[in-house]
């Protein structure tokens, strides 16, 4: 398989022309790439106006998953935009209220994207979660609530995350089934599940059902940070193929990355042999986890590629477990008060994962910690999530917020889930479970005086 944009910019930077064009250091720089990265010069193609180098590049990614693929040189961020963006315009075509159903644990780039389409959030609350992370629904849940809307519009699109930040995957293909039968679009944000299409059974949204989703490819694929992809069905409504160039072009950058685009281009090649590759990988993660689980650990989620570790039942916080690895020279992904994250792949060796094992069972089993995060109640809502998000604010302690109406997400990235959404009343309850995740200052809306 060729990879036309990474061989137009490796001649390019063999070549000795003259670069009377941006970027600013012309090729030459102490990073030792700077040869590589250029911009839109004549034969570069147009990320978003694409008909040659990059244009043959996304066929052949679309080949590979089975969609109408686009490449992101700013993540997923910029996908979900474009999803949402995409959504709006085929309710206002269908003239229905652009209003999208979503399941809890959303990131926070979702809230974003909703602000800036003005698109109406309804939220769709899992029966029982063990965190703000997690809030994978089930097909009978989508049913049931679907069903409250029966006899009056029904939402343009159900939107979830999975797998979600603890490496929970929904029943994608069954709430698919839910979504067809009510008419209504499945959008998944699957950053975390790029490599799910090269399983031996494929699990990734598209092939299960759904009609729009992204794909972090930098999360699980060997792909520089920022790659990503948008995945349109073949059977996703035609706005969403006409218009999604358009789409990603409203809220990008007109200068893409071609590093980022470049190893996106490379990795198409990679994905072609990765279904063996990752057939390894996933027997020798699944032998970690139950020799993990043997050792008396209690592991989380059914994602293949990711490792939770519920801490507190072990004796210890997420946290204590990430400082301690970091003591051994590993890194992982998140952890928090009760879980651990760690993200291999691929390219993780047998020896990376057997020093990841060798230090865990390392550790003394203690008695279990018996302290559970505080429950979040269904807040109130007092704004749109846009009118929070457009309202003049002030940034408070926790401690002084109950009351207040919370105006931006108030989390890091990671994991970049919100605990409370803008626009929602600051309870006591949200007040503790603020500080309970280490956040001390949340922003809100400014009290008019």
């Amino acid at each position: 398989m060729r990879a036309p944009i990474y061989e137009f910019v490796k001649k390019y930077a063999e070549g000795s022309s003259v670069r009377m064009h941006m970027p600013g250091h012309k090729g030459r720089g102490p990073l030792g790439v700077e040869a590589l990265d250029i911009t839109e010069i004549g034969g570069a193609d147009s990320l978003f106006e694409a008909n040659g180098i990059i244009s043959e590049s996304e066929g052949y990614a679309s080949e590979l998953f089975g969609s109408r693929t686009l490449y992101s040189t700013e993540g997923s961020s910029l996908a979900i935009r474009g999803m949402v963006y995409l959504i709006s315009l085929h309710a206002k075509e269908r003239k229905l209220t652009p209003r999208i159903l979503a399941a809890r644990g959303v990131h926070k780039t979702f809230l974003s994207a909703a602000a800036l389409t003005d698109v109406e959030v309804g939220w769709l609350y899992p029966k029982k979660s063990a965190s703000y992370l997690s809030a994978t629904p089930t097909p009978c849940e989508v049913e049931e609530a679907f069903s409250r809307f029966e006899g009056g519009e029904m939402p343009a699109a159900l939107y979830i995350t999975s797998p979600d930040y603890l490496g929970n995957m929904a029943d994608v293909g069954g709430i698919a089934k839910v979504c067809r039968k009510y008419g209504v679009i499945l959008a998944v944000d699957n950053a975390h599940g790029a490599y799910l299409n090269f399983l031996d059974k494929s699990l990734h949204p598209i092939a299960l059902g759904a009609d729009i989703c992204c794909d972090s490819a930098h999360k699980t694929l060997p792909v520089l940070t920022g790659g990503a992809y948008l995945h349109i069905s073949d059977s996703a409504p035609s706005i969403f193929h006409d218009m999604a160039k358009s789409a990603l072009s409203l809220f990008a950058s007109t200068s893409p990355s071609y590093l980022i685009l470049a190893s996106l281009d490379l990795c198409n090649a990679y994905l072609e042999k990765l279904r063996e590759k990752l057939a390894v990988t996933q027997n020798k993660i699944q032998r970690l986890k139950r020799l993990l689980t043997e050792a008396g650990f209690n592991l989380i989620g059914d994602e293949p590629l990711k490792i939770t570790v519920n801490a507190k039942a072990y004796g210890y916080t997420g946290a204590y477990l990430a400082e301690y690895l970091r003591s051994k020279k590993i890194e992982c992904e998140f952890a928090d008060e009760d879980y651990l994250v760690l993200m291999p792949s691929a390219e993780t060796t047998e020896g990376e994962l057997l020093a990841l094992k060798e230090a865990l069972t390392s550790l003394p089993r203690l008695e279990p910690i018996k302290k559970a995060p505080p429950e979040l109640t269904r807040p109130t809502a007092a704004m749109t999530i846009r009118e929070a998000m457009f309202s003049p604010c002030e940034e408070v302690d926790c401690c002084e917020a109950s009351g207040r109406i919370l105006a931006s997400p108030s989390v890091s990235c990671p994991p970049a889930v919100p605990i409370l959404i803008c626009g929602e009343v600051i309870d006591e309850g949200a007040a503790s479970a603020f500080k309970y995740y280490g956040v001390d200052k949340v922003c809100v809306v400014k009290s008019k005086k």
